[in-house]
């Protein structure tokens, strides 16, 4: 992108329920807000409801002054999407936003590079979300897009985040989370999932080896905020049978740097 340096120029150059999160009015109506507008809508109240951790008939009261104030919309048959204010919102808040258009810069100069597609996914309440998604050359292609949200203990980004929460919060978004399979290889019993995480800190990357999408192997470096604490990774996705665990391990540094460069962006 024209004007924009980035670092490796410059080298060369469904959340499971959220009941503990639902605490006051604000929190619960965020939460709704955010259900509501996941992919896949118009969506039942009761799946709102139990995404967002909220109870029914709180939700629906809830539901039904979002609608009436346009940042939601129903269907008329009991199901509710994203509304006029919510969509107004998210484009003023993406076109011409500078810190997305230094993420993307930085995603293509790093696509470029390794030639795979690139990603930055953030915490978002029990989840990841991926924010910008830079394909590679590559036909084949991993199911992610923009927008979709992915667990926490079954991708790459996600470990980056659990890796830097202390024990008592981890423990307790297992509990609260469970560990549900998405493919045969995920870890789906506390103690390897901790060792994982161990495993993680030491080295300052995470690999989700066909743990998420079966042929899809991921490499991850965390990407933090201003105070130091991870809110998300910078995420490299490569077809497994077109590229070895190795030669994926061989890009960690390159990764890396961006995922410094991104440092302090996103707060």
């Amino acid at each position: 992108m024209a004007g924009i340096e980035t670092s490796l120029d410059s080298e060369t150059g469904g959340r499971g329920g959220r009941s503990s999160l639902a605490g006051n009015a604000t929190d619960k109506a965020l939460n709704l807000l955010e259900a509501a507008s996941a992919p896949g809508y118009p969506h039942r109240l009761g799946d709102v409801a139990a995404t967002a951790g909220v109870p029914k008939a709180s939700a629906h009261r809830i539901l039904q002054n979002l609608v009436a104030t346009g940042f939601l919309a129903s269907d008329g048959s009991g199901g509710y999407g994203p509304g006029p204010r919510v969509r107004a919102l998210a484009a003023r808040i993406t076109q011409g936003c500078e810190e997305d258009q230094v993420m993307r810069a930085e995603l293509e100069v790093l696509g470029r590079r390794i030639g795979h597609t690139v990603q930055i996914g953030v915490r978002t309440g029990d989840a990841i979300t991926l924010l910008v998604k830079v394909s590679g050359p590559n036909p084949v292609q991993d199911s992610s897009r923009v927008g979709m949200q992915l667990p926490l203990h079954t991708t790459a980004i996600g470990k980056c985040v659990l890796a830097d929460l202390a024990d008592d919060r981890l423990t307790d978004l297992m509990g609260r989370l469970g560990l549900a399979p998405r493919t045969e290889n995920t870890l789906t019993e506390p103690a390897a999932l901790r060792a994982e995480l161990v495993k993680v800190r030491e080295q300052g990357f995470a690999l989700d080896d066909e743990e998420n999408e079966l042929g899809v192997r991921c490499l991850a470096v965390p990407v933090r905020d201003a105070k130091g604490s991870v809110i998300g990774a910078v995420n490299v996705s490569t077809i497994a049978f077109l590229e070895t665990r190795e030669t994926l391990l061989s890009r960690v540094d390159a990764v890396r740097t961006t995922a410094g460069a991104l440092h302090g962006l996103l707060g």
